[in-house]
């Protein structure tokens, strides 16, 4: 197992649990208990989690990953989601898209196609697609998060007031039919609110780990997205709740 995925499944691992041992993820991991050490270390290092006499703990920190530790994490099931959220889109459409892995990944296909003119806030996709000769391509400014590569804030607000998208893709932290899209920064919450308020079409693209999941920050009621994209493994009870809210509900498999 590569080092980047280690990490991945101990931070996942931690963050689901609250607290871990050394031994514990030793035989989760299949490695040496000294590797498992070096990881924590690094991790702790990274702010990630706090490490304690034989193990870590997840502590009072963000469980929010970093976008570099988010990459790998359930690929395929993105990619497939990533599929037919960009057989939702036109040639020639204007294009919102988040930040985020999925969102990352329905950028790629939609310049793979192309043409198609996309605005985002995210600094990663930005840099992925503005050597594209079949993007046209908007970048919105604002403030830098290091979390989620995203540009957020008033001035990305301000300049998506000022733009129509045919239809944008959200990446979010949670969505439930009780408490809508959520993620974990109030300022990209706002900025992605924004994004669902000026386009004509909400879609919102999450793995079935997003599902029936309420983080700190709302970005909008579920009632206002248009559609949900997920893969199968999402919980179907929560699916049926979120479609009777109103939102078409897509299983990308």
């Amino acid at each position: 197992m590569l080092k980047s995925d280690r990490h991945v499944r101990i931070l996942d691992h931690v963050a689901a649990q609250g607290s871990a041992d050394v031994t514990q993820l030793s035989r989760l991991l299949g490695v040496s208990q000294a590797t498992v050490r070096r990881d924590l270390r690094h991790l702790s290092e990274q702010r990630l989690l706090d490490r304690t006499h034989g193990g870590a703990l997840a502590g009072g920190l963000s469980i929010e990953l970093p976008l570099q530790h988010r990459a790998e994490q359930r690929s395929p099931q993105k990619r497939a989601i990533a599929r037919a959220a960009a057989a939702l889109v036109p040639d020639g459409a204007v294009v919102g898209l988040t930040g985020g892995t999925t969102t990352t990944e329905v950028a790629r296909l939609l310049a793979d196609r192309g043409p198609v003119t996309i605005v985002t806030n995210a600094v990663n996709i930005a840099a992925s697609l503005v050597l594209r000769p079949s993007v046209t391509l908007i970048v919105i400014g604002g403030t830098a998060r290091s979390q989620s590569y995203e540009l957020v804030g008033p001035i990305a607000e301000k300049t998506l007031a000022d733009h129509h998208t045919d239809i944008a893709f959200l990446g979010v932290d949670g969505i439930s039919a009780a408490h809508g899209c959520t993620t974990h920064d109030q300022l990209e919450a706002a900025t992605d609110r924004a994004f669902a308020l000026h386009s004509g079409r909400t879609v919102v693209v999450a793995d079935h780990s997003k599902i029936g999941r309420t983080t700190f920050a709302k970005i909008c009621p579920t009632a206002d997205v248009h559609t949900l994209i997920t893969d199968p493994e999402a919980p179907t009870a929560e699916l049926s709740a979120i479609g009777d809210a109103g939102v078409r509900v897509t299983v990308a498999g």
